[in-house]
Formats: structure tokens, C-alpha cells, sequence
């Protein structure tokens, strides 16, 4: 297997569209909790708008539904950075390869899945935004629109 030279520039449209990739799922992953904000918003609005405080538990839903798709581009993103770091670490021992580069694709698998995405579900980026998002809902529900 041929190795090859880190300023070649194969080597570094590998790396930019790694970084590009890592890139965007680090904005779907702000995409998903400003999304969020915005419905549970929309829909407390709506609930005392109509008078109905007992619907307003109706918003976790978008919030366990924005958690989990924000665990996981959180997820991706960690294994694209592992890719990333792999890459960068292979290169710098020498033992990269033609056969290294363009390959894109995170680690596959359902464990390799549910390890990622559950370890960013108990990140520090996600569970307290969303726990937070939750809480307030029930402020909301008790002290602002009372019975």
C-alpha cells in the first residue's frame, strides 16, 4: 500500500470534508434545540391562549423528540471526529494509506449506534438544555396558568 504525504492535496479535501461533515452536525444539533425553544414556545402559547393548562404536558413531546435526534447528531459528530483523529494519528505514524482516504462513513453497527447516541444523551450539551426546557414546563404549567 502506497503511503502518502500529509501536504498532498488529496489528504486535505479528506480532511476538509471531514471537518465540513463534523461541522454540520454540530449546526443540526444547535438546529435542533433552537427548533425546540420554538414549538414548546408555540404551543404554551397556544394552550393559554385557549385557556387548556392541563394540555401543556402536550410539549414533551417535541422536547423527548428533539432530545433524542440531538443525542444523536451528537453522536455522529463524536464518531466523525473519531474518524478525523484516527486519520491525523495514522498520518503522523506514517502508516496512512490511498486506501485511508475518502472513506467517510462513521463506525457502523447498533452497538456502535447506541453506545454514541447514549453517551451524548447524558452529555452536558443536551440533558440539562432539555431537562431545563422540561422544568420549565412545569412552572408554567403550576405557577403561570394556574387552574
Amino acid at each position: 500500500m502506497p503511503e502518502i504525504n500529509i501536504e498532498s492535496s488529496s489528504v486535505q479535501s479528506y480532511l476538509s470534508i471531514l471537518q465540513g461533515v463534523i461541522n454540520r452536525m454540530a449546526a443540526n444539533s444547535t438546529g435542533c434545540k433552537t427548533w425546540c425553544i420554538a414549538l414548546v414556545s408555540a404551543v404554551v402559547v397556544i394552550i393559554a391562549d385557549k385557556g387548556k393548562p392541563e394540555f401543556v404536558w402536550i410539549s414533551i413531546i417535541p422536547i423527548l423528540l428533539f432530545l433524542f435526534l440531538d443525542s444523536y447528531y451528537l453522536g455522529l459528530e463524536k464518531r466523525f471526529r473519531q474518524k478525523y483523529n484516527e486519520f491525523i494519528r495514522k498520518l503522523h505514524d506514517g502508516s496512512a494509506s490511498v486506501e485511508d482516504l475518502y472513506i467517510v462513513t462513521p463506525g457502523r453497527g447498533m452497538k456502535v449506534f447506541l453506545s454514541t447516541t447514549g453517551l451524548s444523551l447524558i452529555s452536558l450539551s443536551v440533558w440539562p438544555f432539555y431537562g431545563l426546557l422540561a422544568a420549565m414546563l412545569f412552572i408554567v404549567r403550576y405557577w403561570l396558568l394556574p387552574v
